[in-house]
C-alpha cells in the first residue's frame, strides 16, 4: 500500500509570480543623425499567493538579455541587471497591490541598445553549501521549517524565456513575465523533496484590471477574475493598509471577466461579465462604503485518486491540478477551489491525492452594472452544493511535456452532499 507523500494544504488558487521588464527607449539626440539611442531596461516583481505554501522564496542574481537566441552563457553581447547582494524574496509577500506602484519590487536598471532582443533569462542564485536555503519553500503544515528547491543546473545558468521584442530609439517596451509557481514546483513525494521547475511566460505588461472591496471581517478571501471558469488572475484582500481591497491586475483588455468571492466558511459570491476596455483601464465592482458580503454557509470535505495513465516512472514527476466548478442557474461555470494534487509515493506509479473543502450554501449572482452591485442567492438555490470536479496534468520530461486532459469517468455535476459523491476517484490520460 503506498503512503501519501509529504505535501502542502490544499492550494487556494492558481497564481504565479509577476515580473514586470521595462525597456523605455530614450528620445533622439539632437544631432539629426537619426541613430538609435540607448534605452533602459528595468525590472520589477511582484506576486499573489500560491500553492497553499507559507512561502516561496527565490533568490534573484541577475535578469539578462542578448540580441541573438542561440547566445550561450559565457558569450559576448549580453546587457546584464545584476543584484549586488542578490536579493532573496519571498514571492508570497508581494500580494498586495494597493502598495505604491501595485507592489512592483524593483530589482534595478541598466541601459539598453535599441534594437530587436531575443533572449531573456532570469537568474537565480543555486542553494549551496554558503547557501543552502536560497530557493525554498515553507509548507503552512509545518511554517517554521523551509525546505529547500532543488534547483537543476540548467536553470542555474539563467531561466531562458521564449519572447522577442523590439526597443526602438524613443520607443517603450513594457513586458511582464508571469512565473506560474504551482506549475514550476514539484513535489518528490514521500522523499519530503521539492524540485524547482520554472513555469514563466512574457506576457504584455498594463497597469489595467478590476478592482474592489470586501468585507474587512471575512476570513481567508480569495478573489479572482475568470473566464469561462478558468481562473485568468487571483489574490486575497488587503489586511493592512486598507482592509478588504483586492486588485485583480494585468488583464488582457477587451474580455469580459466573472470575478469570484470566497471565504472559508462562506457562500460564494460572483459578478459576472466585468469589462475591461483597455490596457490603462481599472474597472470598479464595489467601493468602500459598499463592500461585498458573502452569507454564511456549512461546508463538506470531498477527496480522492488521480491516475496518470499510462504510467511509468515519469508520471510521478507530474503537476495535476484538480479544480472544482459550480455551473450557476442561470449563470456563467466558476472554479470555486483549485488543487495541486499530491503524490502519493510508492508503487504503482501515477498516484495523486487531493482534497477539497467546499462551501455548500446557495451561490449568489449579479451582473456587472452600475454600483452599488449586490450579488443575490435569488435562482441559485438550485445550484447548491453541486460540483463538477475536473483534473488536469502535465509531466515534463527532457523529451518534452505530456499533457493529460481526457478525464475517466467523463467529469459530472453532484452533489457533495450525498455521502457516496465524497470520494471521487478518476483517471487522466494524454
Amino acid at each position: 500500500m503506498k503512503k501519501l507523500g509529504n505535501y502542502s494544504k490544499p492550494l487556494t488558487w492558481l497564481m504565479g509570480l509577476l515580473v514586470t521588464v521595462l525597456i523605455a527607449g530614450c528620445g533622439s539626440g539632437g544631432d539629426g543623425g537619426g541613430s538609435p539611442q540607448s534605452g533602459v531596461l528595468g525590472v520589477s516583481m511582484t506576486d499573489a499567493p500560491a500553492c497553499g505554501f507559507e512561502a516561496v522564496n527565490v533568490t534573484v542574481n541577475k535578469v539578462r538579455v542578448h540580441q541573438s537566441s542561440s547566445a550561450e552563457d559565457k558569450d559576448a553581447g549580453w546587457t546584464d541587471i545584476t543584484l549586488t547582494p542578490p536579493r532573496k524574496i519571498n514571492l508570497l509577500d508581494l500580494n498586495d497591490p494597493t502598495k505604491p506602484n501595485f507592489a512592483l519590487e524593483t530589482l534595478g536598471e541598466t541601459p539598453l541598445a535599441a534594437g530587436h532582443y531575443t533572449q531573456l533569462r532570469l537568474v537565480l542564485v543555486p542553494n549551496s553549501l554558503s547557501s543552502p536555503l536560497a530557493n525554498s519553500v515553507v509548507l503552512s503544515t509545518d511554517p517554521n521549517n523551509p525546505i529547500a528547491l532543488d534547483t537543476p543546473s540548467a536553470i542555474q545558468s539563467g531561466i531562458k524565456l521564449i519572447h522577442q521584442f523590439t526597443v526602438n530609439s524613443g520607443q517603450r517596451v513594457d513586458l511582464l513575465l508571469d512565473f506560474d509557481a504551482c506549475k514550476s514546483i514539484v513535489s518528490l513525494g514521500i522523499t519530503g523533496k521539492y524540485l524547482l521547475k520554472p513555469v514563466i511566460k512574457v506576457i504584455p505588461y498594463a497597469v489595467n484590471g478590476i478592482e474592489g472591496f470586501v468585507d474587512k471581517t471575512l476570513p481567508n478571501v480569495i478573489v479572482s477574475a475568470q473566464v469561462n471558469g478558468e481562473i485568468i488572475r487571483a489574490t486575497v484582500s488587503n489586511t493592512t493598509t486598507d482592509p478588504g481591497k483586492f486588485f485583480l491586475a494585468h488583464l488582457a483588455a477587451g474580455v469580459n471577466y466573472d470575478v469570484v468571492i470566497t471565504a472559508d466558511g462562506y457562500a460564494t459570491a460572483v459578478i459576472a461579465a466585468v469589462p475591461v476596455p483597455t490596457d490603462t483601464s481599472i474597472t470598479t465592482v464595489s467601493t468602500s462604503d459598499k463592500r461585498f458580503t458573502l452569507p454564511a454557509a456549512t461546508t463538506q470535505s470531498i477527496s480522492g485518486t488521480v491516475t496518470l495513465s499510462p504510467t511509468d516512472s515519469a508520471v510521478d514527476d507530474g503537476t495535476v491540478i484538480v479544480a472544482a466548478k459550480q455551473t450557476l442557474s442561470p449563470g456563467p461555470t466558476v472554479t470555486v477551489k483549485l488543487q495541486v494534487a499530491a503524490l502519493i509515493a510508492g508503487p504503482p506509479a501515477g498516484d495523486y491525492a487531493y482534497a477539497l473543502t467546499l462551501p455548500t450554501g446557495a451561490p449568489a449572482l449579479a451582473a456587472y452594472g452600475p454600483l452599488p452591485i449586490t450579488p443575490t442567492v435569488g435562482a441559485q438555490s438550485s445550484v447548491a452544493k453541486i460540483y463538477t470536479v475536473q483534473g488536469f496534468a502535465q509531466v515534463v520530461t527532457p523529451t518534452g511535456t505530456t499533457v493529460y486532459a481526457t478525464q475517466n469517468p467523463l467529469p459530472s455535476a453532484k452533489d457533495i452532499t450525498i455521502v457516496a459523491n465524497q470520494t471521487q476517484d478518476f483517471t487522466l490520460t494524454p
